[in-house]
């Protein structure tokens, strides 16, 4: 069994294989083992692994059964101490693997980390789908050391420090196989978008850790599939955060969550139409509300299984602020900002 393997899911990333495995290669040979689980990929994804990386392991799935059950069904054929979770559009850095390596090592109390995440475009900045680790606010809108909404900070070094946080970014994930498992995997019904998010939370719950180690550095190029404004990606982002809240939420305050979000959610729907005039965005949060209604039920054994096995029954993994009020009433755009206020 390995002790390390790195596993890029691919669907249709002929390109951003072409230009970023050449680099995960030479920076990870010799500490991990490389896999690409391809999605059922219609374009040369395959022809160029065999081609001009005979070397990485591959797998091929019969469908595209998208980021979530496609990364389930690749991992559940590999046998590694760790996976690595890491996007095709990632390049990585020279000794990139070790601080991770070694401080899993170190803390087997914790289930998963991720580096730094930056931006591959420029890279004195954090990319927006991880920065420097994640966190929720109370009515679930997620956010990051460096990544505030859209705003994205300049890396001066202000989080260069290990720190424990509530989700590490599917972007690149290191993740202990046992624990993985143990949790149940990604939630294969997202598809795409939150799914690492739930998971980690899920760890959490279970007494687990995750943290972000800023020793290592990796750039990201972001939005590899999906452009930022779609109306598809906001359709899986609406209806998967409020799937996970309803997964993850304590009784306590699940009710009230809701009730909130219900309202949040429908302005934020109106906002779209008539102050963006974004018409395709409008139908996804008004379609994503009714999906998940429409589903919820099928998330109940989900939810009874996850609150009986909290380790603290009464804990809140949230931090207790309304980013909405902070970021747009207060006009405080960065992390440090937000939580010294707190």
């Amino acid at each position: 069994m390995a002790k390390v393997a790195i596993v890029i899911l691919n669907w249709n990333g002929q390109k951003m294989l072409a230009k970023y495995l050449p680099n995960v290669v030479e920076y990870s040979r010799q500490d991990a083992e490389i896999w690409v689980a391809d999605n059922n990929s219609s374009d040369q994804s395959m022809l160029l692994l065999e081609t001009q990386f005979p070397h990485v392991k591959t797998i091929v799935l019969e469908q595209n059964f998208g980021f979530a059950e496609g990364y389930n069904r690749a991992l559940e054929q590999i046998e590694a101490e760790y996976y690595v979770l890491l996007n095709s559009d990632v390049e990585v850095a020279h000794h990139w693997l070790t601080p991770l390596i070694e401080f899993m090592d170190s803390h087997p109390q914790v289930a998963a980390c991720q580096p730094k995440l930056l931006a591959e475009y420029d890279k004195d900045s954090f990319e927006y789908a991880g920065a420097c680790g994640g966190f929720l606010d109370k009515y679930g809108y997620p956010f990051c050391r460096g990544r505030i909404f859209d705003t994205v900070e300049r890396d001066n070094g202000q989080y260069d420090y290990q720190q424990e946080v509530l989700w590490a970014t599917g972007a690149c994930m290191m993740i202990r196989a046992k624990d993985y498992w143990e949790a149940g995997g990604l939630d294969g019904r997202f598809f795409a978008h939150n799914e690492e998010i739930d998971l980690c939370w899920r760890l959490r719950l279970m007494g687990r850790k995750i943290y972000c180690i800023p020793e290592s550095e990796v750039y990201h190029v972001g939005g590899g599939t999906l452009p930022k404004s779609n109306p598809m990606k906001t359709f899986l982002n609406f209806r998967n955060n409020l799937t996970m809240l309803y997964k993850n939420l304590p009784q306590k305050d699940l009710k009230s969550v809701m009730r909130w979000r219900w309202i949040l959610d429908y302005t934020a729907a109106f906002e779209t139409l008539i102050i963006s005039r974004n018409v395709g965005d409008f139908k996804a949060i008004y379609k994503a509300r009714k999906a998940f209604k429409k589903w919820r039920k099928d998330f109940k054994c989900d939810r009874e299984l996850i609150q009986k096995n909290r380790v603290d029954k009464s804990k809140s993994d949230r931090i207790n602020i309304s980013l909405l009020w902070q970021y747009y009433i207060h006009n405080r755009k960065t992390f440090n900002d937000i939580i010294n206020h707190v």
